[in-house]
């Protein structure tokens, strides 16, 4: 691979880098991958198609599944202790914060429950949120309903239409999950996280972050509008099947 064609994103981030953001350097990632010169996500067709499209989809998923959402926001009312939304922060493009809302699949003592069943070696944090394999005790019966068919992901459509998320993209993250990038860290940090996105079509919680960060990575280098239909396409089957959800 010719030295003009290795990736390197120093300037992308440092240019699009405010007050929140995560300072990343100039990262040579032409050991992972040998193709052509990366795709820019500066360019009008990712910040100007792709948002329109973004903004119209999700007014219209939100007038869809307004009805539903309400039931499923009565269903947690009425079956656990606590707020009906649950809203965390995220890591979005440029290392921007943000806060993300979904409907709330936990208990309220989340912590409190995570504190006991980490003292008796029954999992952390970190691998509850990416081996949704392994049982949380954070999650309410309903909850784990909702996460298996993605309904608590419904709410997000919010920050689609905000523009702090978009309908595919890499998964949010929270700030302790991006060590896990490592090199391959400025390429999440180059687009906006999505709803749905390579992980989400490839087997979600049987995917570890290896894999996870270099499906992102793939999916910055290649984008286009028409990958992103495929992944949506992709998306559907993947939901309704439960492929990975746990």
């Amino acid at each position: 691979m010719s030295a003009q064609n290795q990736i390197v994103l120093e300037d992308q981030f440092v240019a699009s880098q405010g007050e929140g953001s995560v300072a990343t350097g100039s990262m040579h990632l032409s050991r992972y991958f040998a193709s052509s010169s990366p795709v820019l996500l500066s360019s009008w067709q990712y910040v100007g198609a792709k948002r329109a499209i973004d903004l119209v989809a999700s007014v219209i998923l939100m007038s869809i599944f307004a009805i539903p959402g309400i039931f499923i926001a009565f269903a947690v009312f009425l079956t656990s202790r606590g707020p009906i939304f649950y809203r965390e922060e995220r890591i979005g493009r440029g290392g921007r914060t943000f806060r993300i809302f979904k409907f709330r699949s936990m208990h309220r003592d989340a912590s409190k429950r995570a504190q006991v069943a980490e003292s008796h070696k029954d999992g952390n944090v970190l691998e509850w949120r990416m081996l949704k394999h392994l049982r949380d005790p954070r999650i309410t019966p309903i909850g784990g309903f909702l996460r298996r068919w993605s309904l608590d992901e419904l709410p997000q459509l919010i920050n689609v239409f905000r523009g702090e998320m978009s309908l595919i993209g890499p998964r949010p993250v929270v700030a302790s999950e991006l060590a896990f990038y490592g090199d391959l860290l400025p390429y999440y940090l180059a687009a906006t996280p999505g709803l749905s996105g390579l992980w989400q079509v490839s087997g979600r919680s049987h995917v570890d972050y290896d894999q996870r960060s270099k499906l992102d990575a793939s999916y910055v280098q290649s984008w286009s509008l028409t990958a992103d239909f495929c992944i949506l396409c992709r998306t559907i089957p993947a939901v309704l099947g439960r492929i990975g959800a746990h």
